[in-house]
């Protein structure tokens, strides 16, 4: 039976966006989901030379099939000076040495989260364009801002109109993923 999987593309063991991403799975009752912590994987720095010398990391592999195997993909990513984090960069350079289009038709809600103002929009942007070139379906998106402000582990997201912007975004989601099966 196939699932949603649910990650973050960070490699904090504190990483909000992956406290985001727990949050989502927990709103979702009718569908099976499984969250991945991507923190735990320790991929090498990507280089031609490795690849040619050593092969594709055995984790890259494993990710992917297990990626094109769900039914859907819920994403949330940090940024880093505007731009994805290298860790999870990195980890899309492996991926598309894989398979390019290892994402094929599959659904995605991408979010993203940062204590700031514009809640890692940039990054969240950024990801979503090289999403699209993997081949992910990028259903919908959600950025939450003020994290610090906005978000407790308790409570989830705690501004209304935030959300509702999330809980619209994650039905738009969930549809698209029932529509696929």
């Amino acid at each position: 039976m196939s699932v949603i999987l649910a990650t973050a593309g960070s490699n904090s063991s504190t990483s909000i966006n992956y406290k985001l991403v727990q949050y989502t799975v927990g709103c979702i009752e009718e569908h099976s989901t499984e969250c991945i912590e991507l923190a735990g994987f320790d991929f090498p720095m990507y280089s031609e030379d490795l690849e040619k010398s050593a092969g594709i990391p055995q984790q890259v592999t494993q990710l992917r099939l297990r990626l094109q195997q769900a039914r859907g993909l819920i994403l949330s990513v940090n940024e880093h000076n505007g731009n994805p984090s290298a860790f999870f960069k990195n980890l899309l350079d492996w991926l598309s040495r894989d398979e390019r289009r290892f994402l094929d038709g599959i659904p995605v809600f991408l979010m993203s989260a940062s204590g700031g103002k514009r809640g890692a929009v940039s990054s969240r942007t950024v990801v979503e364009q090289m999403l699209v070139r993997f081949g992910a379906n990028v259903v919908s998106t959600f950025s939450l801002s003020g994290y610090y402000d906005n978000f407790t582990p308790e409570k989830g997201i705690t501004d209304p109109d935030l959300g509702a912007q999330h809980l619209a975004a994650l039905n738009d989601f969930l549809s698209s993923v029932a529509s696929k099966s």
